[in-house]
Formats: structure tokens, C-alpha cells, sequence
């Protein structure tokens, strides 16, 4: 995204093709600290239970996110012989701390620690820091767990977190009123499935890191530039996402475009292949499950309020809950087609990723692969 600096250019109607392009304003580094600060303070609080029950809740995730581990690799054929980590249990507050904390690694800093950044730049820094801590404040109340590549591991120092968020795992229980152990297994088959795909695979996380980068960075284009592309685009009739990734798509230059795809299909794959572990793990270890998906299905997509539909829009949650829904129709194809260890090959390198276009299309991407 460019800054406000970088939009000064020369006018539209000036612009001839031998005129030097102007130099694009660095993109301002977001004020973590800040948006770490405005996000506990105006984050909603979770439910209210005594400190007896929240501490039995920790105590049985950390034991569930252990016990979630053999199971996962079992089904996956995944991370054998690796170490089994325990997760962090945290409140909404301390998602937010652990969020604006591995945020900058993802997105990759900038400027370099004895670098002044300016005044400009540092004002912009802190708007966007006020603009993250919203959007982490309202995360906060959403996400049940998450493994973190980029989190640190205080026990170990080495990288890759597996969180699980208490008060929004309770809310959700109450909510579709399951059976809070099986909840709390189903919760944590999902987030450590992410745990195991990325420790057997530590590619995984360098090459989102990559296309984050890619995705994030300024690509220094003039405005007729952008506006000839965005014809050529939409005339094109190419094929987009919905909703607000479709717009970002034509907005994009082609090499952020292209990275834009490689996130969307990562994050399907990863997405799907958790659904597909929970589904083929879950009968055997939680009696519920089948209660469990149908009620959480649901809520997925049960309505929302104009406000929350506009958020989730803006952030691409509809985008993500449909990641579920291609990814595992994907996995489940693969593996009913040519078995686990097969399927397994797509964790090999880049290059046996799928393409967009396989994601709907399997069966193109066994072709190509195996």
C-alpha cells in the first residue's frame, strides 16, 4: 500500500512515457507497541468465571493440545520423532500481545534499528499502529487458537507457537452448549494439525514470509499505471475472488498478484488439511464430534450484524471460512484418489503446491505432481 507522500505525483494528463518516474515514499512501519496497547484496552472481555474455573480450562487445554499431538501425526504421517511442544493458554489480552509481537517478522521490518524513520514516517507509523490495534482487539474476541510460526517459544527460544485463546474457547462451548472435553480435543486437533504441518515442513514458514513480503511491499507504480492496469483487468475477464480479495486482486501489480495467489492457496491447504485430520481423528477420540461440526458449521455462518459483516469483509474472514471449505474438498479428494503418503508430496517444496486453478480441480493437480 503506498503512503500518502508517494501519491504527489505528476497529474494524469501530464504524464508522458520518457518522464521520470517519481520515488516512491517508504511504506511507514506500524507502531506494534501501540497497537498492542490500544487493543487490550478496548478489546471486549471474555465471559466471566471464577479463577478456579478458568485455571481448571488452562490446565485442560495444555493437557488436550499435548494429547491432540500423537493422534495428528498418526493420521498425517507427519513430524515423527520431533519433539511434542506445549501450547501457551492466554486471555484476549495476551493474544494481542503475542500478535504484535510476531507481526513484524511476518510482515518484515523495514527500517533498520538505527535508523530514523522521520517524523512523517513516524506518524504514519503510529496511525497504522491505531488501525492494527482495532483490528487485533476484534480478532481477539474471535480466534479460538492459532499456531504462530513467527511467536517465540520462551521455554526453548526457537520459533513457532501453538496459542489457544480460553475465554473464546468457554464462549464458543456455552454457545453451541458442547461438551466442554470434547470441545476442547476438537479445538486443539485443529491448531496442532497447523503445529505439525509447519514443524515437519520449517519451509512452510519462510516461504509465507516471502510472499507476505512481496504482497506488502510497495511496488512503486505511478497512478496511470495503476489505472491502466485496472482497465486491462477487469476488460481481461480474468478470473478473481470474491468480495474484497477480488478488489485487492485488481488493484495488484502482477508479481503481488501472484503472491496473493500462493497465500490464498497456502492458507487453503493448510486450512483444508486441518478439517480433513479433524473429521478423520475425531470419531475415534471425541463421542461429540459429529454435534460438534454441525453446531460449529453453523456458526460459521450464522448472520451477522451490518457492522461485523463489513469487518469481516475488510479482513477476509468470509474469504478464510470458504478456505475450509475448497481446502478440505481438496484434501479429501487427494487422499480418497492416492492414499496419505502420496498426498504428502505436496509438502515437498513450492513447486508441489497446487496452482489456483487446482485447488477446485484435484484431480490437475495429481496429474502434475505424482
Amino acid at each position: 500500500m503506498r503512503s500518502v507522500d508517494a501519491v504527489t505525483e505528476t497529474p494524469i494528463e501530464e504524464a508522458t512515457p520518457d518522464a521520470e518516474a517519481p520515488e516512491a515514499a517508504p511504506a511507514p512501519n506500524i507502531d506494534w507497541d501501540l497497537a498492542a496497547s490500544l487493543g487490550r484496552k478496548v478489546a471486549r472481555p471474555g465471559p466471566r468465571v471464577t479463577r478456579y474455573t478458568m485455571d481448571q480450562i488452562h490446565a485442560e487445554l495444555a493437557e488436550a493440545s499435548v494429547r491432540a499431538e500423537a493422534p495428528v501425526r498418526e493420521v498425517t504421517g507427519l513430524a515423527d520423532g520431533l519433539r511434542v511442544p506445549t501450547a501457551r493458554i492466554v486471555d484476549r489480552a495476551g493474544w494481542i500481545n503475542a500478535a504484535a509481537q510476531s507481526m513484524p517478522a511476518m510482515f518484515g521490518d523495514r527500517t533498520a534499528p538505527d535508523e530514523d524513520p522521520g517524523l512523517v514516517q513516524n506518524a504514519l507509523g503510529k496511525v497504522a499502529g491505531v488501525q492494527a490495534g482495532g483490528l487485533l482487539a476484534f480478532l481477539s474476541g474471535a480466534i479460538l487458537g492459532q499456531y504462530d510460526p513467527f511467536s517465540i517459544d520462551d521455554a526453548t527460544g526457537e520459533a513457532g507457537l501453538l496459542l489457544l485463546v480460553a475465554p473464546n474457547i468457554l464462549a464458543a462451548e456455552r454457545q453451541l452448549r458442547a461438551v466442554p472435553s470434547d470441545f476442547r480435543l476438537w479445538v486443539c486437533l485443529h491448531e496442532v494439525t497447523h503445529r505439525v504441518q509447519f514443524s515437519a515442513n520449517p519451509w512452510l514458514a519462510g516461504y509465507m514470509q516471502e510472499n507476505v513480503a512481496t504482497l506488502t511491499d510497495d511496488a512503486g507504480e505511478s497512478t496511470l499505471d495503476m489505472i491502466t492496469r485496472l482497465n486491462e483487468s477487469v476488460r481481461s475477464g480474468r478470473s478473481r475472488e470474491k468480495g474484497m480479495l477480488g478488489l485487492m486482486q485488481l488493484l495488484q501489480a502482477p508479481e503481488q498478484r501472484d503472491a496473493m495467489d500462493r497465500v490464498l492457496v497456502l492458507g487453503t491447504l493448510l486450512e483444508g488439511h486441518a478439517d480433513h485430520v479433524m473429521d478423520a481423528v475425531g470419531p475415534a477420540l471425541v463421542p461429540t464430534v459429529a454435534d460438534i461440526r454441525a453446531g460449529f458449521d453453523a456458526r460459521r455462518q450464522r448472520p451477522q450484524n451490518p457492522l461485523q459483516r463489513l469487518i469481516r469483509a475488510l479482513i477476509g474472514m468470509d474469504a478464510k471460512i470458504a478456505q475450509y471449505v475448497r481446502g478440505k474438498a481438496f484434501v479429501d479428494a487427494v487422499v480418497a484418489e492416492v492414499g496419505m503418503d502420496a498426498f504428502n508430496t505436496v509438502w515437498t517444496s513450492p513447486e508441489t503446491m497446487p496452482l489456483i486453478g487446482e485447488i477446485d480441480k484435484p484431480d490437475q493437480w495429481i496429474a502434475r505432481v505424482l
